[in-house]
Parts: structure tokens; sequence; C-alpha cells
């Protein structure tokens, strides 16, 4: 070989050596940071799901069990938010609809299933009252909650608003509110976010003045049990990105309406990429209407570069829940979460699933995947093996009722929201 044939060689190897190295550091993911998000959706608690987590009566409950088989799902998460539609007095009685009060045993399980952050700006904020409100906030935050959307009062919303959260090198900003509060006015001191435009416009220009390095809003919004968003949602949407949103995560409507992408120019005329979950759904409830006997758990990761300290939204997925009511014996029920995946496909006989109960969970598990399918995200599907060591239930034995003295039918009382 030539002299000059040795010398392109050495120069097109040193090339590749130097340059191709550097080009692979590039896009090396060490160059990001991340932190991953889940959000769930409506946490309810309605007089059947009170009973049944009843150990002494009016004294002692345990809602543990509810989301043992979630748990796994949330604790990977870096922050796990829900929204905690009950009321939380401290005190019985213990109520379900229409104003929830639930033993503080619920807040306790969420803490211990791997939630970091509950929010309480909803339609049931004011259910118990002033009192309610503060016990409330006391609560989840002596275990160790972040919380935000009601406040004690208004030098606490002044100096804790919006909430500012510091994880894996990340600093977001959480604001929440709510349509209303079921005509139930907030007593002073206390105080309720509403959605307010002209107060939202003023939070977020805080919040962008803040810094963060994201910004998320959780509204409590439109129309119940209605599958699409209403034109009142998708305005407000608009406009929260407008003021600066990353990320808007919905609740309320109480079944899974749309995730959607959206491209917004904002004040400065820079177009901004934002995601919108309309609705959730809920997380865990006693109702009966028609697809509301579940909802999603959403995952979403955030991306910073750390030599641009830019930060993307990152891959996102939903996980189907449904609500589980697993009838131990005549007096004995349990409501659990579940994530559908897992227990789909002969795996139903991990829970002790009955045919009525197999079916229900097929029909939720169809109608919202299909539903789902449309929009702007993708599940992502649990395996049984990885939630680990999860307690696997008997099928109980069926229940055979006494023969009665034949009485006039009772009217049923539909448990709302």
């Amino acid at each position: 070989m030539s002299y000059n044939n040795l010398f392109t060689l050495f120069l097109i190897t040193s090339f590749l050596f130097f340059f191709g190295n550097k080009t692979h550091a590039q896009t090396s993911p060490d160059e990001f940071s991340k932190l991953d998000l889940i959000f769930v959706g409506d946490v309810m608690g309605h007089s059947p799901q009170i009973k049944s987590a009843q150990v002494v009566k009016e004294k002692q409950y345990n809602y543990e069990p509810c989301f043992q088989y979630v748990k796994p799902i949330i604790e990977k998460a870096d922050l796990a938010i829900a929204n905690l539609e009950v009321t939380l007095p401290g005190q019985p009685p213990y109520k379900g609809y229409p104003q929830f009060r639930s033993p503080d045993e619920l807040a306790l399980a969420l803490r211990l299933a791997g939630f970091d952050m509950l929010v309480t700006s909803n339609n049931h904020s004011n259910d118990a009252g002033k009192l309610g409100v503060i016990n409330t906030i006391n609560t989840v935050k002596d275990y160790g909650f972040y919380q935000t959307g009601t406040f004690r009062n208004m030098e606490e919303r002044e100096l804790f608003y919006p909430l500012i959260v510091y994880k894996n090198d990340f600093k977001i900003a959480f604001l929440n509110y709510t349509y209303g509060t079921n005509s139930l006015k907030t007593q002073p001191p206390t105080f309720v976010n509403y959605l307010d435009e002209e107060l939202m416009e003023k939070d977020m220009e805080l919040a962008r003045q803040l810094e963060p390095d994201a910004i998320i809003v959780i509204t409590h919004w439109g129309k119940e049990y209605k599958l699409l968003e209403s034109k009142k949602q998708k305005k407000i949407a608009q406009k929260l990105f407008k003021w600066g949103a990353d990320l808007i995560i919905g609740m309320h409507p109480h079944v899974v309406q749309p995730i959607r992408k959206m491209k917004i120019a904002q004040e400065d005329g820079v177009m901004k990429n934002g995601l919108v979950t309309y609705s959730l759904g809920n997380f865990i409830s006693n109702q009966q209407k028609l697809n509301t006997d579940g909802g999603l758990m959403f995952e979403i990761s955030l991306l910073k570069n750390k030599k641009t300290n830019e930060v993307t939204l990152g891959e996102h997925h939903y996980i189907p829940v449904w609500r589980y009511v697993y009838k131990e014996s005549k007096k004995k029920r349990t409501y659990f979460t579940v994530p559908l995946a897992a227990f789909e496909k002969g795996n139903e006989s991990w829970l002790g699933m009955d045919d009525e109960n197999k079916q229900a969970m097929k029909a939720f598990a169809k109608t919202t995947r299909d539903h789902m399918n449309q929009f702007d995200s993708e599940e992502r599907k649990i395996t049984l093996e990885e939630l680990g060591d999860v307690p696997k239930l008997a099928r109980p034995k069926k229940i055979i009722p006494k023969k009665e003295k034949k009485e006039a039918p009772k009217v049923q009382v539909q448990e709302g929201n």
C-alpha cells in the first residue's frame, strides 16, 4: 500500500474514532434528567366503601387492600398524584353521597400505596364545611403528602401557591381548580380554587415568574358521564396552554375522556406543545352508571437536557383500571382497583372472579379501549408478573339466600358523585 493510501486510511480512522464517538455522546441518555409521573382519577368514598373498610364501627377503618394490586405500579413513579374527592372531617358520622365524609384512614392507605400528592379542589371540597376543609388539609399533610387546591386561609395560599415541588433535578409548579362546590359556599377563612379565568391567569403569570421546569394544571371540570370533552373544557385548556401550562390533567366526569396533544401560540408568539387528559374517570368508587366502574392511570415522563435545561414531554401511556367488588361472604366485601391487562385472559381466577364480574370487567375493557384508541396516547399493558407477589383471592362460595316472606320491592337509590 502506498504512503498516500496509508495516510488517507489514517485520516478516515481518526475521524471515525474522534467524531463518531462525539456524535454518539451527543445523543447519550446520560445528558438528560428524567422525571416519571403518574396521575389517577377520582378517589371517592360512597357509603358501601366506608362500610367495607370498617374494622371497628366508627373507630377503625382499613382501606389498604383497596390499592394492593396497583401499589407496585404507583411505587415506581417519582411522583404519584390523585384527586381526593372526599372530605376528611376527622370524626364520625362518615357518609357517602351527596356530602362525602370519609375516615382519615382512606388518605393513609393512599400514602401507603405510594401516592405523593393529593389535590383537593373539587365539587366536594366543602362537603364538611370549614372544619372539613381544614382537617382534610391537616390530615393529608400529616401523612406526608404534597397538597394543593384548597387552603386553610388566604395567607397560606399567598405563601404556598402555586405549589412548587423539587424532584430529580426538576422544579415543577402544580396548580389545581374546580368548576364549583355544589352550591356549598366556602366559609372564611378557608379558600377553594375555582375555575375563574381572571384568577387562573394571575396564578399562571406568577407560576411563570417562578421559572419552573414545567407547569402542570389539574382541573375539575366537564359534564358528568360524557365520553367527549365539552367546548368549555377545550376553551379553558387552550387558555391554560396559552398562559404557559405544559400538561393539563382533568377529573370529574367519572368516565374516561380523550387524551389530546395541542399546539398553542403563547402570548409571546412562541408555539407551545401541550398535552391534556380531559378526564381520567374513577380510580375507586361505588358508582353504578355505565362506564363509571373504572378509569385510567396516566404515566408520563419529563425530560430535561442537562446542557440547555430545556424540558420536553417524554413518553406517555395510560393503564386502564377497573373497580372490582370482591364478595368474600354475605356481609364482607372489599373494593379493589385492578389494572385490567394483568387480570385478563385466564388471570381472572387470580382474583376469584365469578362469571358476572368477568363479563363486567370485559365490557368495561372493550368500551374503554375502543374509545381511547382514537386519541393521542397508547395503553401500557401490565402483566401479572410485573405486579410481583400480590395476594391471590379464593373464589367465594356461592351464597344461597334463605327463603323469606315476599315483601314489596324496595326502591333503590342510585349513589351519585
